[in-house]
């Protein structure tokens, strides 16, 4: 089937619903942590609260993804009743979230939260490849992008926004801000609206060939078998790519789960307070405990305006891009190689960043946040089979997860702890995994993943 080529407002359209999926993931990502500090998480255990993040990635991708392909309703289409059903779940998600009375019930939420943010996700990139030509991949992922740099921004700076406003930034022990739990809120609202907003205003093309779509849909009980088939039979291409994803989300998990920690206590010199440390009965200490307690989560709030930043940089490296790829091809390789060098190199920063240099580190890893978002996407789908783009995509999400799920098992811990025991080194693992990342795109070869190749794309089509 020959797609026609789409204006900007509709692939503007089909992409927005990454707004709410970037709220969702950027609060989750900025606050988590921090929420699990307030119920009492020590630094050292907060990776392995995390997993749940990685765990429900490596589950959920690959089975949404197998289904989506195998979807088909003529109201609804293949990929946007995954999209409706993940939105009401994770807007209900993080509504609760930040109400969570102890560490257990907040651990629990992030595995809701996270399952629903995929199951919404995954269709999202598949869909990118299903509605656009060859030729306009690119620029459909990098559009994408530019959504997500709006999300990231708005959504990191929400608890300070909010405490602008008035909300209170302080709470008793062990009880989330409410400006943390209005943050929360608007999330859950916005990831609804804007995925309704999708749902509503894209439609999508049916499978090439109805037939030969029915008789797979008929076959009973291959999940598995279909799966591991086309794990076994991964492309070169893709396996590449999946050492490059490796290091960068390695990089970017240790951000999520141990930024706040380091940076508040590195940054800012407002450690979170430990209350075994103080007797809660004597008003003296009790007082002292309030205000350490308030400094560390006003410190925190501003972890997270810092973190927006990063959203910001990434939405104007993916709009210089939008207007770039919308007339001429990129060499995607070396994009993303310099990309996430320089994310690498801001990380590193950040041990001599103050209050008023750390959004510098934020700003270059942006770079590489946008390119993370767009390059590898764009470089796998056109080296993959189009019919199973849905599956395919859920199992490059193990690229993802894997990294993820040894670092909550205790690599980060391990592996910052040979450089000593001060919280910021985890952040210095984390840009000399970026800067291994962007080396390795050295290994990618084929030419049509590097550049559109037009004459290769007629030849396989």
């Amino acid at each position: 089937m020959k797609k026609r080529a789409l204006g900007f407002w509709e692939i503007w359209n089909m992409s927005f619903g990454f707004l709410g999926i970037q709220f969702g993931f950027a609060l989750q990502g900025g606050f988590m942590s921090r929420i699990f500090q307030t119920l009492g998480a020590e630094k050292d255990a907060i990776p392995l609260l995390w997993i749940a993040a990685p765990l429900t990635g490596l589950l959920v991708q690959p089975i949404i993804g197998y289904l989506s392909d195998r979807t088909w309703s003529v109201k609804w289409g293949r990929r946007r009743p995954y999209f409706l059903i993940g939105a009401i779940l994770s807007s209900i998600a993080l509504f609760f979230v930040p109400h969570s009375p102890a560490l257990w019930v907040a651990a629990g939420f992030l595995w809701i939260l996270d399952a629903s943010i995929n199951i919404s996700m995954e269709p999202f990139r598949a869909l990118v490849a299903d509605k656009l030509p060859e030729s306009q991949r690119s620029y459909g992922f990098v559009v994408q992008t530019l959504i997500i740099g709006i999300g990231t921004w708005v959504a990191s700076n929400l608890p300070w926004m909010v405490s602008q406003l008035g909300v209170s930034n302080s709470a008793e022990s062990g009880v989330v801000p409410m400006s943390v739990k209005v943050a929360f809120a608007i999330g859950g609202f916005v990831f609804l609206a804007s995925i309704l907003y999708t749902v509503f205003t894209t439609s999508e093309y049916p499978p090439e060939d109805m037939e030969e779509f029915e008789k797979e849909k008929a076959k009973k009980n291959n999940f598995i078998p279909d799966i591991l088939n086309n794990i076994g039979s991964m492309p070169l291409t893709m396996k590449k790519l999946g050492l490059i994803q490796f290091f960068s989300w390695f990089a970017f998990f240790t951000m999520w789960s141990l930024a706040n920690p380091a940076l508040t206590e590195h940054v800012f010199k407002a450690p979170a307070p430990i209350e075994a440390s103080y007797d809660m009965s004597i008003p003296t200490q009790a007082e002292a405990f309030n205000v350490v307690n308030t400094n560390f989560q006003e410190a925190s709030n501003s972890v997270g305006s810092a973190m927006g930043v990063y959203g910001l940089s990434s939405m104007v490296f993916a709009l210089i891009l939008t207007f770039y790829t919308s007339r001429r091809n990129i060499n995607r390789k070396y994009v993303h190689m310099g990309s996430l060098i320089l994310g690498g190199i801001g990380f590193l920063y950040m041990n001599y960043a103050s209050p008023e240099t750390l959004k510098i580190s934020f700003i270059l890893i942006g770079f590489a946040w946008g390119s993370i978002l767009s390059m590898p996407y764009a470089m796998l789908s056109s080296s993959v089979d189009p019919k199973k783009m849905g599956v395919i995509m859920g199992i490059f999400n193990m690229f993802i997860v894997i990294p993820q799920i040894i670092a909550a098992l205790g690599g980060i811990n391990f592996i910052s702890g040979l450089l000593g025991e001060e919280a910021i080194n985890a952040m210095t693992v984390a840009g000399i995994s970026l800067v291994l990342a962007g080396l390795c795109n050295l290994l990618i070869t084929n030419k049509k993943a590097i550049m559109y190749q037009p004459e290769l794309s007629e030849t396989n089509a």
